[in-house]
């Protein structure tokens, strides 16, 4: 890790009151300012818990998390107003245009008028939605929902920003935009806390990462100090040999 941390987690651990086991057993990770941090790891390894306990959805059952800005504690409203969610699942209202959902989504961060209608028409135009901006949501390819659901995790411009599988689903054409626009952001300096299932994706995206199986951190780096250490070519590899070849569905 290099720079200010922005996210210290410690000894985070999670137990559902309905589960006879941990979702997540004392991890502990530090993410740097302006980093691409990927989340890694098998279905039901606990990376959107973790997710889910820093955006503050759901609580952790130990531990603690602290988060930063410019060296300073950050807390309570103010950390709500700095992070960005864009979750697997979509997270607008179908039956509304990407033009009513922004506004809509917007105006709960307070955004002020002005400001809201030039971010808005700023995000319709680069993720490729202008000409569609005032067709219902439902209608469109998925693709295209992703790009939406992008647009409303980040329409108050947030310094982090969580995203859970953001491109599963998508077609290359949207993938390479989504993907294209996270860079452009990150370059700005929003840090980007990352899951996915496209191993080559994050192995090309992200600056370090975390492997997580059975919640727990098996792995975590420099992505390029990982493959030495572990004597593998790519992140694919990488992520077979710690975390096994069985079935996770």
């Amino acid at each position: 890790m290099t720079g200010p941390v922005c996210i210290e987690i410690q000894n985070v651990s999670k137990k559902y009151k309905s589960a006879q086991e941990n979702s997540l057993t004392d991890v502990s990770l530090n993410i740097a300012m302006s980093d691409i941090f990927g989340l890694l790891g098998p279905n039901g390894a606990g990376k959107t818990t973790l997710i889910s306990i820093l955006c503050g959805i759901i609580p952790q059952s130990s531990g603690t998390i602290n988060f930063y800005h410019e060296n300073q504690p950050v807390s309570g409203q103010e950390r709500k107003s700095r992070i960005g969610f864009v979750p697997q699942e979509y997270a607008f209202y179908q039956e509304l245009t990407p033009r009513q959902n922004l506004d809509y989504f917007g105006a709960m961060y307070n955004l002020a008028k002005i400001d809201l209608e030039t971010r808005r028409e700023h995000l319709l135009e680069i993720l490729g939605l202008s000409k569609f901006a005032d067709k219902k949501v439902g209608s469109f390819s998925g693709g295209m929902k992703r790009r939406v659901n992008l647009a409303i995790g980040i329409i108050h411009e947030p310094d982090i920003l969580f995203l859970d599988e953001p491109t599963v689903g998508v077609d290359v054409q949207s993938r390479n935009a989504i993907i294209r626009y996270l860079r452009e952001i990150n370059s700005t300096g929003t840090t980007i806390i990352y899951t996915s299932h496209h191993m080559s994706e994050a192995e090309e995206f992200c600056k370090h990462i975390a492997l997580i199986d059975h919640g727990r951190v098996i792995a975590k780096g420099d992505l390029t100090a990982l493959r030495n250490e572990h004597e593998v070519s790519n992140l694919q590899s990488l992520f077979i040999k710690l975390t096994g070849e069985e079935y996770r569905d």
